[in-house]
């Protein structure tokens, strides 16, 4: 789960690393390990700035001024394996063919075969263990094929074909060709979200942007919008400004990943034709009406068992208050949240995240004291957090303590770019909901049915949305003007990815990739718990502390 952006500006004169940095404020939620920005300036030069940190901290005032250029690309990494060496942040460059930059969203389940092609078909060398920079090679190695001065928008779509063949798992891309344009390409499933917009400017002129979540490009006055399709890419090259689509390889299903919908993306984002928010509410009103059957099976009034509903802060708060109206009960914020604490689960160490719970969130002992309370959730992974929390509220004097999680049971690892956890390390795996109950220290868990959780995102009432925008915008009235919009309606959905709750994955048996994931994180512990005691390892085993690679802006 990475948040990425592409932008090419009409203007030559345009300075679109201000707005990529902006944009990146926008998708921090989406990673916080690292950031980075290339731009492209006149002649092709490439300009980049990455590395470890938020993208307040690694795009100083002095770095973002040697970023020039009209186009460019950026990307906010979380890592998917625990590893956090300043050589994996994105965006990644190649000099050859062309000179490509390409940032990636997503997990690729194939990366030791690509590796192995790699090695031994094309004899191009990996420096990571990143599958975007064996995602960016494979790019780059399809388009040297050709062996031509310069390519062309039809030489593009065919080495994209060739990666779509050779690839396997979830990735959303953006790429740039220096001098030449920005591409964007969605795996053929549509696991992971890209969205691409259009802003027309008073001279009539066209900016163009491609990012994770379509929250960027509202804005930033993009009023003509529309996500890539599974299997598709686009092509916005700088000299014409006019961006081609093409469906490279036939979709092989439209089934987004339904944690996007419950936790990552922003609530504001639209993505493939579904409203996040109203999903969320969605997700409330459903889990209400669970919690009233479950006291009711056993002959009780849950007005009467539970005194008020409680937000775990800060994504469930929709869902936790949706849920309280259903329930005719009281709404009370009970924690109040440290905003400059990073998401827990995403931090590698478990250590880390049993000690960075207390510092995110703190307990108003008065809305607790005395009271049964119900406390809304959006997920349950480790049960890290969640256990702290119960805790948390006991000590505040709560009598009872009910714990409910919008989503259903986690029992399975995500191995589509949300680097949850192994098996072995969710609460939810091979213990039933009265075992979770008792891990957690609460009075019982509700969960919600993944049923119930497929029918909360619907695109029912997304024309509102739209009309909405045409009110506010009427430059997006003129939909004959339009490059991007299309006539046809989203194709609909196949259903959703959520191996995560069934331990079916949408690319297939997965175990090998599973059993090498587990052996990477067992790896990098090793690795980090030897850079804390001094130890000496095997050079090989050793990540490189800083990328080989070019640092042209700023001082670092």
């Amino acid at each position: 789960m990475c948040g990425i952006i592409g932008l090419v500006c009409s203007d030559p004169e345009a300075d679109c690393a201000s707005e990529l940095f902006d944009g990146c404020l926008y998708l921090q939620h989406r990673g916080q390990d690292a950031a980075g920005i290339v731009t492209c300036g006149k002649g092709g030069r490439l300009y980049q700035c990455k590395g470890n940190g938020m993208a307040r901290d690694v795009f100083t005032k002095a770095r973002m001024l040697s970023l020039v250029g009209n186009m460019g690309i950026s990307h906010l990494r979380y890592p998917t394996a625990g590893s956090s060496a300043n050589s994996e942040a994105q965006p990644f460059y190649v000099n050859a063919p062309y000179g490509i930059s390409l940032a990636h969203n997503g997990n690729l389940t194939n990366g030791e075969e690509l590796k192995k092609y790699m090695d031994e078909v094309v004899h191009r060398h990996i420096n990571t263990d990143s599958d975007s920079e064996l995602l960016l090679n494979l790019f780059a190695a399809e388009l040297a094929t050709y062996d031509k001065s310069r390519v062309n928008n039809s030489d593009i779509f065919k080495a994209l074909e060739g990666v779509y063949t050779k690839v396997r798992g979830a990735y959303a891309c953006v790429a740039m060709l220096a001098g030449y344009g920005v591409i964007g390409f969605r795996d053929p499933h549509g696991i992971r979200p890209l969205v691409i917009g259009e802003r027309l400017k008073d001279d009539n002129q066209r900016d163009y942007m491609v990012a994770s979540e379509s929250v960027v490009l509202r804005a930033h006055g993009f009023q003509v919008y529309r996500d890539i399709l599974p299997g598709e890419a686009v092509i916005i090259p700088k000299a014409t400004m006019i961006p081609e689509f093409r469906q490279v390889v036939p979709r092989k299903s439209y089934t987004p990943d339904v944690f996007e919908y419950v936790y990552f993306a922003r609530p504001d984002s639209v993505l493939d034709g579904i409203s996040v928010y109203r999903s969320r509410l969605e997700m409330g009103t459903k889990l209400a009406k669970n919690v009233t059957e479950a006291f009711k099976a056993h002959g009780k009034d849950v007005r009467k068992e539970i005194d008020v509903v409680i937000p775990v802060p800060d994504t469930s708060r929709h869902a936790a208050l949706q849920c309280a109206v259903t329930l005719d009960l009281p709404y009370r914020e009970g924690f109040v949240k440290n905003r400059y604490v990073g998401r827990t689960f995403i931090m590698p160490d478990q250590s880390q995240r049993q000690s960075s719970v207390r510092r995110k969130l703190n307990a108003m002992a008065s809305e607790f004291y005395g009271k049964s309370v119900l406390l809304v959730d959006d997920s349950i992974v480790r049960g890290t957090t969640s256990k702290e929390i119960v805790s948390m509220a006991r000590e505040c004097g709560a009598k009872k303590v009910y714990f409910a999680s919008c989503a259903p049971v986690i029992r399975y690892n995500h191995i589509y770019g949300i680097d949850l956890a192994d098996n072995k390390q969710l609460v939810g795996f091979q213990r039933s909901d009265e075992e979770i109950s008792e891990v957690l220290g609460a009075d019982k868990v509700f969960y919600q049915r993944l049923e119930d959780l497929f029918d909360c995102c619907k695109r029912d009432d997304q024309i509102k949305d739209h009309e909405i925008e045409l009110a506010l915008n009427p430059k997006s009235a003129d939909k004959a003007k339009s490059y991007i919009k299309s006539s046809a309606p989203l194709p609909e959905f196949d259903g959703f990815e959520a191996g995560v709750f069934t331990g079916k994955y949408i690319t297939g048996d997965e175990s090998d990739y599973l059993c090498k994931a587990e052996k990477s994180r067992a790896l990098n512990a090793k690795l980090k718990k030897a850079e804390a005691t001094v130890q000496i390892l095997d050079a090989a085993d050793l990540k490189a502390p800083s990328e080989i690679n070019i640092y042209n802006s700023g001082d670092y």
